[in-house]
This record gives C-alpha cells, structure tokens and sequence, in this order.
C-alpha cells in the first residue's frame, strides 16, 4: 500500500513539475528536498532523546532497586550485629533485662525505619526522575517547532525570492531579447 502511495506521490510530483511555471518549479524543488530533511532530523532527533531518556530513566530504576536493598539489608545486618552484641554481652556482664529489651526495641525501629529511608530515597529520585523527563521532552518539542518555523521560513524564503525576482528577470530577458536579435 505504501508503495502505490509513493508511486502515486511521484506521479503527481512529476505531473505538476511539468506542467508548473519556473517559481512554482522552484517551491516544490525546495519543498522536495528541505521538508523531507527537516523532518528526517526531527524524527532522529526525537527518537535519539526518547532512548536517552529511557535508558536513564531504566539506569535510575537500578539505582533505586540497589540503593533500597543495600540500605535494608545493611540495616538488618546491623540490627542482627547489635542484637548478638547486646545478648551476648548481657549474659557475660549480667546487664539487667530491662537494657536488653531497650536495645533490641531500638534496634527493631531502626530496622522498621529502614524501609522509610529508602522510600525517602526513591521518592527524591523519582522525583528527579520526573524532572529530567520533562526537561527532555521540552527539548524535544522546541526542536521540533524550531524545525518546522525553521522548514516554514526556508519555503516562504524562497517563494518570495522567486515571486519577487522572477517577474524583473523575465522583464529583463525580455528587453534584451528585443535588444540583441540574435537571441
């Protein structure tokens, strides 16, 4: 199907640049091969960006998974260290009960809290996440209106250029056909 689109595409291109008067010829030159490229490098350039961005957007995932698990397990390590050290030293210096079952509550939050630390990190993460994302895709949208103003000036350029230019020069290939017989 794309390709009787592209036939028919370039039937109609083929139809109107023999038929068209030299300005037009002009426009639909530039229009053929500057549109096309402006788009072409749009469509690149946005593409190039969303990889960039998933892919940071994947690496700060595996950073978040990491840093939550080194901090909880870090903190059960801890919490297990600090539980031995306190029971075991309870039974050699004979620690009242009471200090024991404070140590190993205190533990216990720090271990509960663990889990809170990490979500305080994931979400400072998430949200830079989220901000880079944006970023990005604001760049992407200026790219592709700069494109597109830049394509729009580029064809009002030239049709004016040969709006403007045409009709002196075809006045002046006149008078010098009137001029020079040989011509």
């Amino acid at each position: 199907m794309a390709k009787i689109e592209t036939a028919v595409v370039v039937v109609v291109v083929v139809v109107v640049v023999v038929a068209a008067a030299p300005a037009v010829l002009v426009v639909v030159v530039v229009v053929l091969v500057v549109v096309p490229q402006v788009v072409e490098l749009v469509v690149v350039v946005v593409v190039v960006v969303v990889v960039v961005v998933v892919v940071v957007v994947l690496l700060v995932l595996v950073v978040v998974v990491v840093i939550v698990v080194v901090v909880v397990v870090v903190a059960a390590v801890v919490a297990l260290v600090v539980v031995v050290v306190v029971v075991v030293a309870a039974a050699i210096v004979e620690v009242h009960a009471v200090v024991v079952v404070v140590v190993v509550v205190v533990v216990v939050v720090v271990v509960i809290a663990a889990p809170t630390a990490a979500a305080a990190i994931v979400e400072v993460v998430v949200v830079v996440v989220i901000v880079v994302v944006v970023v990005v895709v604001v760049v992407v949208v200026v790219v592709v209106v700069v494109a597109i103003a830049a394509v729009a000036v580029v064809v009002v350029v030239v049709v004016v250029v040969v709006v403007v230019v045409r009709e002196p020069l075809d006045i002046l290939s006149k008078d010098i056909r009137h001029e020079t017989p040989l011509l």
